[in-house]
């Protein structure tokens, strides 16, 4: 095996921890072992010269060669011409009631306790609610339940039988 002629000053490849770094070294240390500087971190390093790879170059050569090249810098943008005054921003629509409020005003309205598919079918049939989803009374069901589960006795909503629903006596009175 050939006898590598490392030169103290120049920068070589080395690998350290599993990784390629570039290094300066700085001094031998014998029996095939030298002191380098990891560059650009400044970090010393041991390495041996069996870590090291390359032909080493002066440290201006490796500085020149990490330098970006005209072609790779990026395009100044040209600054923005006047600025475009945007018309001032119209209001906002307006949303329509939630599903929750549009199912207490219908079964405000209700003589008795009504199922989701018809609750869902009065509110759209007066335009009290706009859905485009697939299972609107399903979602009315989970919202309802919802309601009853986290606001307890103050709920809305009161259930009468099974996916049945009616208001509570507190809410009809405010209805």
């Amino acid at each position: 095996m050939e006898k590598k002629n490392i030169e103290i000053g120049k920068v070589y490849s080395a690998k350290y921890g599993g990784t390629w770094l570039s290094v300066r070294i700085d001094k031998s240390l014998g029996h095939g072992r030298y002191e380098g500087t990891s560059l650009p971190s400044g970090k010393v390093v041991i390495t041996s010269t069996d870590a090291i790879r390359g032909d080493g170059q002066s440290e201006e050569q490796w500085k020149a060669s990490r330098a970006p090249k005209t072609h790779d810098l990026p395009v100044p943008v040209p600054p923005p011409a006047a600025k475009i005054e945007k018309p001032k921003a119209e209001k906002k629509k307006q949303r329509g009631p939630s599903g929750l409020d549009s199912a207490a005003k219908v079964l405000g309205d209700a003589k008795g306790p009504l199922n989701t598919a018809e609750i869902v079918k009065r509110m759209l049939d007066r335009g009290l609610w706009k859905t485009n989803g697939k299972t609107p009374a399903a979602t009315i069901y989970a919202a309802i339940c919802r309601e009853i589960k986290s606001r307890g006795p103050k709920s809305r909503f009161k259930k009468t039988d099974k996916g049945m629903f009616t208001l509570t006596s507190a809410s009809r009175e405010n209805a």
